[in-house]
């Protein structure tokens, strides 16, 4: 039941734990740019064997960076309800796109095939290295390295006149707000909890009960979110901060030779993931 209320625990998207690792020295550019091309190589991946190599070097990035994996495991277990339903609802009525291979079900609009169940597992193993990788990127990463390697990677589309530093801006606030909203949200239920609310009585598999309790959250969080959002619009405007202005930089990033040998071997296991025929 305790557990119920240590939300902020399960969340490890938008947190900084700097334990002075190897990939928390690296250049935070070069740790952005890994990122996009293994997620990307994820992505397209199907194969059962590519997602094995996908998942053991996520693990291998959160022994890397000293950060425990039970910690980056905890970052899974909210998304387990969404896990099990995309793959409920991809094994009922994806299989007519999947019709090769083997037939194990075929009753009506059921169709079960190897090819179907390929894409029910392979669906929720990429959810979790996702899920990893963009954990240990934010638990490495501080709020303002993510700005400014965001910033900088975009910066050439500002000759087409795109809004790099306000992209930049809004993603990083994005990223920065949810374990910030995960504690309030924390705070919220502790205190109908101790009010007799109902909070956690039934199984995570009860997804249309636990929906149903976490109703009367959901307008007091956009009420927090829209007066947070205020909070900083007066905090940015009382320092003069104006949309489309030109701005120096306090932090000048150089990258060396152990940060470009890093972009080569993502490189490396993205080609890899992405090119490669897995024999299954």
């Amino acid at each position: 039941m305790s557990s119920e209320f240590e939300i902020s625990r399960s969340i490890t998207i938008g947190q900084y734990v700097p334990t002075g690792s190897f990939i928390h020295r690296l250049d935070p550019r070069i740790k952005l740019l890994v990122f996009v091309i293994l997620v990307v190589a994820i992505a397209f991946n199907t194969s059962y064997f590519g997602n094995a190599i996908g998942l053991v070097l996520s693990l291998y990035l959160f022994w890397a960076s000293k950060i425990p994996i039970s910690y980056g495991l905890s970052g899974v277990k909210p998304a387990i309800p969404f896990i099990v339903i995309l793959a409920v609802l991809q094994l009922l009525f994806q299989g007519q796109l999947f019709s090769d291979g083997r037939v194990y079900v075929d009753y009506g609009f059921v169709l079960i095939t190897s090819e179907s169940i390929r894409l029910v597992v392979v669906s929720a193993v990429r959810f979790i290295e996702i899920i990893f990788l963009s954990s240990v990127l934010t638990l490495s990463t501080s709020t303002t390295e993510l700005t400014h390697s965001i910033q900088s990677l975009l910066s050439p589309l500002k000759k087409i006149k795109f809004p790099v530093h306000e992209i930049s801006l809004i993603t990083t606030i994005a990223i920065r707000f949810v374990p910030t909203f995960a504690i309030e949200m924390e705070k919220m239920m502790k205190a109908q909890a101790s009010r007799g609310a109902d909070f956690g009585t039934g199984g995570w598999w009860r997804i249309v009960q636990r929906t149903k309790e976490m109703f009367p959250i959901i307008i007091p969080l956009f009420n927090i979110a829209l007066s947070r959002a205020e909070d900083l619009i007066l905090a940015m405007e009382s320092r003069c901060y104006t949309p489309g202005g030109e701005r120096s930089s306090y932090s000048v990033y150089k990258a060396i030779a152990k940060d470009y040998l890093v972009l080569l071997v993502g490189l490396f296991f993205s080609l890899l993931l992405l090119f490669y025929p897995f024999p299954f």
